[in-house]
C-alpha cells in the first residue's frame, strides 16, 4: 500500500508498511500510482496514453527506478509482518505507567474541561500521600520485569496538593534501587501556582512538564478564567517563560487547546513561539457536539489550511534558525515505535491506568468517573477482569474501518476514549479525529522530508 500527496510544492510517496518516504516528481508519483496495480508495460501503457509525449528514456529509467526501490522493499511492501504480528502469540502487557490524579479540584474554571472543571463529575477531592504510596507500590508489584516506570502528576490542578506530589517522588525514589526500578516522573500544570520552589523541584525530580497555554490573551482568557471570572494569561506567562529558561527549553511542553473560536490556531501556536517557547503541542476540543465551541465538519478545509501552513512557516523559521518542535509533527523517518505498539496503541487499560484520589483504577484519565469503566482499586487490584480485557482487544486489527487507511501504522486506530465518546465503543473509530490526524501526518511527513533534504545538501 501505497499513499502520494503534494503539499507545499513537494511531492511524497509513503509506502506504508516499510515506513518509506520519497520525495519524487508528479511524473514519479504518476508511474509509482499505475505500477502498484500494473505491470512494467501496462504501467508504461498507460502512462503514454495519458502522456503521448513523454520522454520514453526517462519513462523506462523511472521505472527502472521503481523496481529497484521494490526490491528493496521500500515500495509496494507486503503488510506480511503485520499479520505476522497480530497471529503472534504475546505475552500480558505489564504496566508501565500511572497517571496519579493526585487533585479532583482546579483554581480555573476552564469551560471546555473535559474533566468537568477538574472534579471529573464528582465531588472535589485531594489524594492522601497514603492512597499515593499504595499506587506506586501497586506499580511496582505489576510491572513485571520492566525497569523504567512512569508516574504523571494530574488533576485537576496537581499543586493543590504539591506536598503530597513531593512526599510520592521522595518514596519513589527511596524504593527504586531495592525495586530494581527506575521512576520518570512528570507534572501537568495551568501554572497558577507555578513559583520558584515548585520550579527547583521540578527541575531535578520531574522529566518532564506540560504546562497549559491556549495562545494569544484573549484566546486563553476566553476560557482559562479563575473563579471570579478573571483571565489567567498575565499571571502565568512570565511564570512558564522563566521555567522553561531555568530548563535550558528542553524536557517540557506548552500545551494549548483550540475550539471553534479560534479556527486560526496557527496564529496562537507562532504566538507562543514568539514568547520565546520551543517545545509546543496544540490540541483541537473534544466535547459534545452541541457545544458552541465544539468544531464542526464544516470547520476542516480552514483547519487543512492551519495545519498546512503550520509546517510552511516551522520549515521557514528553521531555515532562519529560530526553529521550534510541535509535538504531532515529531515524526522520525528513520525510525519509529516497534510494530507492537504501531498496532496496540498507548495502552491504556493494560500498561497505562489512572487513579483517582480515593485509590479507584480507570484505563486513563478520560474515562475517571464513568462506572462502565472503573477497573478496581489500587488496594484490591483489577475487580473487572472483563473491562480490562476489552481494551486489551482494542488493537488496530479490532477496527474494520481502519484496515485500508494509509495512516494506521501512525495512530494504531486512534483514541479509544474519545472513540468511546463519539460512538459508544472503545473500538469505534472518532471519525474526526482521523481526518485531522491524517491531515497534521501528511504535514508532518513534508516537513520532516524537506529538513531531511536540507540537512543532505548543507
Amino acid at each position: 500500500m501505497i499513499h502520494t500527496f503534494t503539499q507545499n510544492g513537494y511531492t511524497l510517496v509513503l509506502d506504508v508498511y516499510s515506513g518509506a518516504v520519497h520525495v519524487v516528481d508528479e511524473e514519479a508519483a504518476e508511474l509509482i500510482r499505475l505500477y502498484e496495480h500494473h505491470g512494467k508495460d501496462a504501467t508504461l501503457a498507460e502512462y503514454l496514453r495519458a502522456h503521448p509525449d513523454a520522454d520514453m528514456a526517462q519513462m523506462h529509467a523511472g521505472l527502472e527506478q521503481i523496481e529497484a526501490l521494490k526490491h528493496l522493499g521500500k515500495l509496494y511492501t507486503k503488510d506480511s509482518a503485520v499479520k505476522e504480528a497480530l497471529t503472534a502469540d504475546k505475552k500480558p502487557a505489564q504496566l508501565k505507567a500511572l497517571c496519579l490524579n493526585v487533585a479532583h479540584s482546579c483554581n480555573l474554571t476552564c469551560s471546555y474541561c473535559f474533566a468537568s472543571q477538574g472534579k471529573y463529575k464528582g465531588e472535589q477531592a485531594l489524594m492522601s500521600y497514603e492512597t499515593g504510596k499504595q499506587a506506586l507500590d501497586y506499580l511496582i508489584t505489576h510491572s513485571g520485569k520492566r525497569r523504567n516506570l512512569e508516574v504523571d502528576f494530574f488533576g485537576g490542578e496537581p499543586l493543590l496538593n504539591w506536598q503530597t506530589v513531593k512526599r510520592l517522588v521522595a518514596y519513589g525514589r527511596s524504593v527504586e534501587e531495592q525495586a530494581g526500578k527506575r521512576f520518570r516522573f512528570t507534572l501537568t500544570t495551568n501554572g497558577m501556582l507555578l513559583d520558584d520552589e515548585v520550579m527547583a523541584f521540578c527541575n531535578k525530580e520531574m522529566n518532564n512538564v506540560v504546562l497549559s497555554l491556549d495562545g494569544r490573551q484573549e484566546v486563553h482568557d476566553r476560557f482559562r478564567v479563575d473563579h471570579l471570572g478573571r483571565g489567567s494569561y498575565e499571571r502565568i506567562v512570565p511564570r512558564f517563560q522563566a521555567f522553561a529558561a531555568s530548563r535550558s527549553h528542553r524536557n517540557y511542553y506548552i500545551r494549548g487547546t483550540y475550539t471553534r473560536h479560534n479556527l486560526d490556531f496557527l496564529q496562537d501556536i507562532l504566538h507562543m513561539a514568539d514568547l520565546g517557547f520551543t517545545q509546543l503541542s496544540m490540541e483541537p476540543m473534544v466535547g459534545d457536539p452541541q457545544d458552541p465551541a465544539s468544531l464542526r465538519e464544516e470547520d476542516l478545509p480552514i483547519l487543512y489550511e492551519q495545519y498546512e501552513q503550520l509546517a510552511v512557516r516551522m520549515l521557514e523559521r528553521y531555515r532562519q534558525g529560530q526553529g521550534f518542535d510541535f509535538y504531532h509533527y515529531l515524526i522520525n523517518l528513520e525510525a519509529g515505535p516497534c510494530l507492537y505498539k504501531r498496532l496496540s496503541g498507548c495502552g491504556s487499560g493494560t500498561e497505562y491506568l489512572a487513579v483517582t484520589p480515593t485509590g479507584d483504577l480507570y484505563p486513563c484519565h478520560q474515562f475517571v468517573g464513568d462506572p462502565q469503566h472503573l477497573l478496581g482499586t489500587v488496594w484490591e487490584g483489577i475487580r473487572h477482569p472483563e473491562r480490562q480485557e476489552a481494551f486489551r482487544a482494542c488493537t488496530l486489527s479490532s477496527r474494520a474501518e481502519c484496515e485500508d487507511c494509509w495512516a494506521k501504522l501512525y495512530c494504531a486506530g486512534g483514541c479509544a476514549a474519545n472513540a468511546y465518546h463519539a460512538t459508544g465503543s472503545i473500538q469505534g473509530v472518532y471519525a474526526f479525529g482521523c481526518k485531522l490526524f491524517k491531515k497534521r501526518l501528511e504535514s508532518a511527513l513534508m516537513l520532516q522530508a524537506a529538513l531531511a533534504q536540507d540537512r543532505q545538501q548543507a
